[in-house]
């Protein structure tokens, strides 16, 4: 299970006079269950990948916590990135190295031994069906064959919590659909030992979330602003549609939130309080 709670971050921008603050994350908080996949929706800006890069332990929160398996990221970051694969936007594969050497490589980073990992590799390159990339150096790679040599990597040491941000960007149909089986048999826990993964990954596609996700988390202006199901969601905006519901319960509270920033600019601008 992952937990995030409470989370803030905010980045500076700019130097001098032009310097400001942005605020990415301003108190997401969502758990994502065992055997599930939780989609963290939002548009572009949203505070997604913010979210998942400290959820990685990638960045640093200011305020908030995250826990994998009720370990805190923050304070254990080793044992609590060992019950994790990460998939991040940058693949990162080292391109004269084949598929295969490339998830043996993190395999030993993780601990296995030499043979554990080479059975692991073998293990997951018949789960997301890439056995015959295997051999092959990764330069010169699709994108979807960079996808699934990525994500083996990222789950070689067998972790209960995967986390992918965005993960069918630049994916043709058949590399997404590809994609998508592999985490259905993850999260039912086929050919992973039985157990049934915690997935979280984000995205700003409709369509990935009406077929992926068993919980959905909605965020805009880097806050939560719906959770439920996509069923749960459609009756909260009183809509047929998801991408109608999702419209309206994304949209309304940004231009609710740029309001009241409106409002308490005017305050200190004329002295009043709002």
């Amino acid at each position: 299970m992952i937990r995030v709670a409470h989370l803030h971050k905010r980045f500076a921008s700019g130097r001098g006079r032009r310097a400001r603050e942005i605020v990415a994350v301003a108190g997401v908080d969502f758990s994502a269950a065992d055997g599930a996949i939780t989609a963290l929706l939002g548009p572009n800006g949203a505070g997604k990948t913010t979210t998942l890069r400290v959820a990685a332990g990638l960045l640093e929160a200011d305020s908030g916590s995250v826990t994998v398996d009720g370990i805190d990221v923050a304070r254990r970051p080793r044992a609590a990135l060992a019950r994790l694969g990460v998939l991040s936007d940058a693949r990162g594969l080292y391109p004269r190295l084949t598929a295969r050497e490339n998830i043996v490589y993190y395999g030993r980073l993780h601990g296995l031994g030499s043979d554990e990992a080479a059975a692991r590799a073998e293990d997951l390159a018949r789960l997301l069906e890439m056995v015959p990339l295997l051999d092959r150096r990764t330069e010169g790679f699709s994108q979807g064959e960079r996808m699934k040599t990525a994500l083996a990597r990222a789950l070689v040491h067998d972790p209960p919590n995967i986390v992918l941000d965005e993960p069918t960007n630049g994916l043709d149909v058949l590399a997404t659909r590809s994609l998508r089986e592999a985490l259905l048999r993850l999260r039912a826990g086929t050919g992973e030992g039985g157990a049934g993964k915690c997935i979280v990954f984000s995205t700003h596609i409709m369509q990935e979330v009406q077929r992926l996700a068993d919980r959905v988390v909605l965020v805009a202006h880097g806050r939560k602003v719906a959770e439920g199901t996509v069923d749960e969601l459609c009756a909260l905006a009183g809509e047929g549609h998801f991408e109608d519901a999702f419209v309206k319960l994304a949209f309304t509270a940004a231009e609710r939130d740029a309001g009241l920033g409106a409002a308490k600019a005017a305050g200190a601008a004329t002295g009043v309080s709002r």
